[in-house]
């Protein structure tokens, strides 16, 4: 059985007062079978254009495809066809990704991967705390947004990818927070920036994850 086309999803937000109905819009992939589970991966900040259209979202979604995994990329509230206004708040953001994970936990089943780049990597390091999350596959989390503990104390395993030239998530902070810890890989992607826009860090990181992923 081959991997899947990517299909639209609509991943349904808990009903609250005033917002009945309110769903993220999402694409999902099947992968080479259900049992092998999935990763569900999250996009940078709304406030900051994040969206699952961004290259590094769509390479993490490749990635996965290539390690015959299934995956689901989604918006935030408020950004494309998502319902709501965006938000910059964790608490909004841990609901986004807890039914985005709801989702996929019916889709396939455990292990499950939290993924996600930048403000979606923080969000995802959030998620391990579930029992079906095994592994956390991270790129380029802002350190200011995460406690070191969710990375030391995680029970699975971690894959944390940062940019050599990363102004935003410091590559030596992030490396301070894996340091000494069997459980986590810790890659530094050569001549990338924060914003994958130069250098080989793209394809890089597609490369390294799908091995990871596959392991």
């Amino acid at each position: 059985m081959s991997p899947s086309m990517e299909r639209p999803a609509t991943v349904a937000l808990p009903d609250r007062e005033g917002r009945a109905g309110w769903a993220l819009d999402a694409l999902f992939r099947a992968g080479l079978s259900a049992d092998l589970g999935g990763a569900v991966i999250a996009p940078p900040h709304p406030l900051y254009g994040g969206s699952m259209d961004s290259p590094v979202v769509s390479e993490i979604a490749f990635a996965c495809e290539r390690a015959g995994i299934a995956s689901l990329r989604f918006d935030w509230r408020g950004v494309g066809a998502s319902a709501g206004e965006p938000s910059g708040e964790v608490a909004d953001a841990r609901e986004d990704y807890d039914a985005a994970l709801d989702f996929l936990e019916d889709s396939v089943s455990p292990p499950l991967v939290a993924a996600g780049y930048s403000y979606g990597g923080a969000t995802a390091a959030l998620a391990g705390a579930r029992t079906t999350v095994r592994r956390l596959l991270l790129v380029a989390p802002p350190p200011a947004m995460m406690e070191s503990s969710l990375v030391r104390d995680f029970k699975g395993k971690v894959f944390i990818a940062v940019g050599e030239n990363d102004a935003i998530s410091s590559p030596a902070e992030l490396e301070a927070m894996a340091r000494d810890l069997d459980h986590v890989t810790f890659d530094v992607l050569d001549a990338t920036d924060h914003f994958f826009m130069m250098g080989p860090g793209l394809e890089d990181l597609g490369q390294k994850a799908a091995v990871w992923l596959g392991g």
